[in-house]
């Protein structure tokens, strides 16, 4: 078998991926066109998708090293007779330190200012940043008789680093400003600025002065400008693909379909859909299905978030939300739960039935790691989750009904009902019953957490199931009924499993276990059930 071309993971250096014969999705097209056709841009992406790579890109592009285009859209950008290489400015914000202080922010930007200065042989004045900023831009200008291209990365990094720390944020915000005011102020000295970032929360209160700015977040002309859409999945990747099919010996129609459930799925305008560049990556070098990019980051401070705002997983899924709530979320201190959800990259757009957009978890990776930090959350001892999740799989391949009800009141037994009830109020459909939907939302989460594939809700010819529990070849049909609409709990997990009969639930199976559940909320547990096992 032929060597694979080598896979480019965690490297957002575009000399080192070129030089080195790292495999490269050619994006440059999008950058020679946003440089033909406008000056001040910003981009924000989740992290791990591609932004810093893209600053690199520019880099290269102005900096003249045209041997790293060779092939590739950009490669036309040199022979243009108006071209010329251009001084570059170049802040990297996640490079900065911020948790010891202002004072140690500073003094870490004014390090980064001194390495551009020092790197373009001019001279810094000034004590502040922005002052710094300006002085470099003003005499790179004239040194060089020519515009100067500005490049900052992850602009809001000071401010994420401190979410929750009010006082904080407001401190780096300030300071951020006064750097990103003075782009606006020596706009004569500058030919072109792209900045990316995270959010969005911070853009209007960092960015106020900054009015010629234009944001291309949501742009359907540069949707797919980061991240793999299929097309360039299949086109760069069919060697890797081929590969990792033979080695799981599995198809690679049918490989592609589980990838495409893993890890596609994100969308920055609600039409266009990208995989999640990081764990595309990840995968197809381990050949492994895991959740790479969401175990990158912080987890364990959205799992507090969650907790603290006691939200549950399925509230989000469908939430419909206007243009405007997507492009201008506001400030962080004020964000509401799904726009911080939304603007860290762990919702994302769909197209919308009542409003412009609705949100969901963009696949299968982000969807079952959020689940598993509410199950986290909600157990709370590691091993009692770890003891928890193998009784529950041992159940759903020996087929105890019994066991499964058990581990299902474990997790019943330990929801603070009223409080997730409460803030997940506007989730439920008109008229519905908030404390039957924690019921049903939480155990879905549950199974999702449990490493379970499930599919909710599954449309048929005449209706859908509460859960369809897929573990290791065994199939479990699961409806849920409150047993308060009933005489007795055990009427009520009858009559749960003959709607899965009377409707035909699983009629798409050739064997599976039906499963009717009755939950007393006076007991807040499953009290009776009912199970059957259908055969061809």
């Amino acid at each position: 078998m032929a060597k694979l071309q080598k896979l480019p993971i965690g490297i957002q250096t575009f000399d080192t991926i070129r030089n080195e014969d790292y495999l490269y999705v050619d994006k440059t097209k999008y950058l020679i066109d946003l440089i033909d056709s406008g000056k001040v841009y910003f981009l924000s992406r989740p992290r791990r998708f591609g932004k810093s790579l893209t600053i690199s890109t520019f880099d290269a592009l102005f900096s003249g090293k045209k041997e790293l285009f060779k092939g590739l859209a950009a490669e036309e950008f040199f022979e243009r007779s108006e071209y010329k290489t251009r001084p570059v400015i170049r802040l990297d914000m996640s490079n900065v330190t911020m948790n010891m202080g202002t004072d140690v922010l500073i003094s870490s930007i004014m390090k980064r200012m001194a390495d551009n200065a020092e790197r373009l042989r001019v001279k810094m004045d000034g004590d502040s940043p922005g002052d710094a900023f300006f002085s470099i831009l003003k005499y790179a200008a004239e040194k060089y008789e020519m515009s100067v291209v500005v490049l900052v990365d992850e602009y809001d990094s000071p401010i994420l680093t401190n979410i929750g720390k009010p006082d904080k944020v407001e401190e780096a915000r300030e300071v951020l400003r006064d750097i990103y005011m003075r782009i606006k102020a020596g706009e004569q000295y500058i030919h072109f600025v792209f900045m990316t970032g995270i959010s969005k929360f911070s853009k209007m209160g960092v960015f106020s002065a900054l009015n010629n700015l234009k944001d291309i977040s949501m742009s359907d002309d540069y949707a797919t400008m980061l991240g793999y859409t299929e097309e360039e999945l299949l086109s760069n990747f069919s060697e890797h693909i081929g590969a990792a099919a033979g080695y799981m010996k599995i198809s690679t129609e049918t490989l592609i379909t589980k990838i495409r459930d893993y890890y596609d799925g994100f969308s920055f305008n609600g039409e266009s859909r990208l995989y999640n560049p990081f764990s595309t990556l990840c995968f197809l070098s381990d050949r492994k299905f895991q959740n790479y990019w969401f175990d990158s980051g912080t987890p364990s401070f959205i799992a507090r978030y969650m907790k603290d705002k006691k939200l549950t997983v399925e509230e989000f899924r469908g939430y419909e939300v206007s243009r405007n709530f997507a492009f201008t979320p506001g400030e962080i201190e004020t964000a509401s739960s799904v726009s911080f959800l939304y603007q860290s990259g762990y919702l994302s757009l769909r197209p919308g039935v009542l409003n412009d957009f609705s949100l969901d978890y963009p696949n299968h990776e982000v969807l079952t790691a959020m689940s598993s930090l509410l199950v986290g959350n909600i157990f709370g001892d590691e091993m009692e989750l770890n003891d928890a999740r193998n009784h529950l799989r041992e159940s759903i391949i020996s087929g105890d009904a019994k066991g499964i009800q058990c581990e299902f009141n474990k997790l019943l037994s330990k929801i603070p009902y009223d409080d997730y009830a409460k803030a997940a109020a506007s989730a439920v459909p008109r008229g519905g019953d908030a404390r039957e939907w924690i019921y049903r939302s939480t155990l879905l989460s549950y199974i999702y957490g449990m490493g379970l594939d499930v599919e909710a809700e599954i449309h048929g010819s005449q209706g859908r199931p509460d859960m369809v529990v897929k573990f290791r070849g065994h199939i479990w049909v699961m409806e849920l009924k409150m047993a308060k609409r009933y005489a007795n709990a055990d009427e009520c997990a009858l009559a749960a499993l003959n709607q899965i009969k009377e409707k035909g639930y699983a009629k798409a199976f050739d064997e599976a276990m039906l499963l009717g559940l009755a939950i007393d909320d006076n007991e807040r547990e499953i009290t009776a059930i009912r199970a059957e096992k259908k055969t061809v």
